[in-house]
């Protein structure tokens, strides 16, 4: 039984959607981040996290979670916006919003069989493996495409005349 895909939901939804999901006999793979200005380095990530499950969850930080990790002047595109993209996208089931400094209470609700984040976080640093781990799932580090992020696509912007 498929699960509708694109939706964005609350947290306090995902319970719910993900023992659906199990109860079908179908796993679940979840990341997080920023997706400000989506782009082609998102669209990979994304779609190698797809790649391990049967449905992927992505939690989205929040406007203010993005303003405290990246400054004022972010996001570019605002939390409903980068919800709506995410969702439209192909390998996503589901999308979902958090504003806490990190995602393990999302992760707690929805209780992934795949933890997915970047290559460049060695698995002692990314948040919620540990208890991924715990209830026998695993934890699955995706290759960054080299020259393509957010930041690097605002610094060339703002390098135009």
């Amino acid at each position: 039984m498929p699960v509708r895909r694109g939706l964005v939901l609350e947290r306090a939804d995902l319970p719910a959607w993900a023992g659906e999901v199990h109860a079908a006999g179908r796993t679940i793979a979840f990341t997080n981040g920023c997706f400000d200005l989506l782009h082609a380095g998102h669209l990979a990530s994304l779609e190698q996290a797809a790649g391990g499950a049967d449905e992927l969850v992505v939690a989205l930080n929040s406007d203010a979670s993005v303003r405290q990790l990246k400054g004022e002047g972010r996001p570019i595109l605002t939390q409903d916006e980068r919800a709506a993209l995410i969702a439209a996208l192909r390998p996503v089931s589901l999308v979902t919003i958090f504003d806490e400094p990190t995602p393990l209470e999302t992760i707690l609700a929805v209780r992934p069989d795949v933890l997915v984040k970047g290559s460049e976080y060695e698995e002692a640093d990314i948040v919620g493996a540990a208890e991924v781990r715990s209830w026998g799932g695993r934890i699955h580090r995706v290759p960054m495409v080299e020259g393509k992020s957010t930041s690097q696509i605002i610094a060339a912007i703002r390098r135009m005349p």
